[in-house]
């Protein structure tokens, strides 16, 4: 995994998703505002992998463990890893999930999906499928689209198993998501979390390349402050 340290204060871990690159503009901007309030831990996961908790969950884990205290934000393939860290690790102070993939939309299930993650491949030789910005963001950049890539077999196959065993969410977990993602289910955020705590955005799978991400990050930075407390009345 790749690892970033910025800003000063309270240790927060945030655990980026697949295919976010942490010289990314978008990424940038949620770690510079979140850099202003914590010292941010910033961490790029792999795009192929062949265990999830290998080489996944571990390292955070073992690098929470360091930590005294802290807080966790997750997004997307960040926020299916996180359950796993607080319930392997010290609990974290507050968890904050963005478009969090704690399962895949029906279009994107079925035996043509079964086939590919039972293939033996751990090379990505697979289309993300995710070639048009609008599912992003209105904010993606060309660069940040070009540069997704491809899916391993073994990472299709990783992570369903992960839905599949995921742990309970947190009682005090927030989510924001946008009912326009087609990268995640959002009914399955709806089945795990309740509605106040869950804050909807105008938008792709990604708030930060999303337009609504100004109207949004205060709450987000109360959210990982205090949990559901920070949370405005919706």
């Amino acid at each position: 995994m790749r690892r970033q340290t910025l800003g000063s204060g309270p240790d927060l871990v945030a655990v980026l998703g697949w295919g976010n690159r942490l010289d990314h503009e978008n990424v940038g901007w949620l770690l510079d505002h979140l850099a202003e309030q914590y010292r941010v831990h910033a961490f790029a996961i792999p795009d192929a992998i062949t265990d999830f908790e290998r080489e996944y969950v571990r390292p955070v884990e073992r690098y929470v463990d360091d930590l005294e205290e802290y807080r966790l934000l997750g997004h997307s393939t960040g926020g299916l890893i996180g359950p796993y860290v607080a319930a392997a690790s010290t609990e974290p102070v507050t968890q904050t999930y963005l478009s969090p993939w704690w399962a895949n939309p029906p279009e994107r299930r079925g035996l043509l999906f079964d086939l590919l993650e039972s293939l033996p491949i751990g090379r990505p030789i697979l289309p993300s499928g995710l070639d048009d910005p609008a599912m992003l963001g209105d904010l993606a950049t060309d660069r940040q689209v070009a540069e997704l890539p491809d899916a391993s077999p073994t990472f299709l196959r990783e992570t369903n198993r992960a839905h599949e065993q995921l742990p309970p969410i947190d009682d005090d977990a927030v989510v924001f998501c946008s009912l326009r993602d087609r990268v995640v289910s959002t009914r399955e955020i709806g089945e795990r979390v309740p509605t106040d705590r869950i804050r909807l955005y105008d938008g792709g799978h990604e708030l930060f390349a999303s337009s609504a991400r100004e109207d949004r990050i205060d709450e987000v930075l109360a959210a990982v402050r205090e949990g559901p407390a920070g949370l405005a009345p919706d």
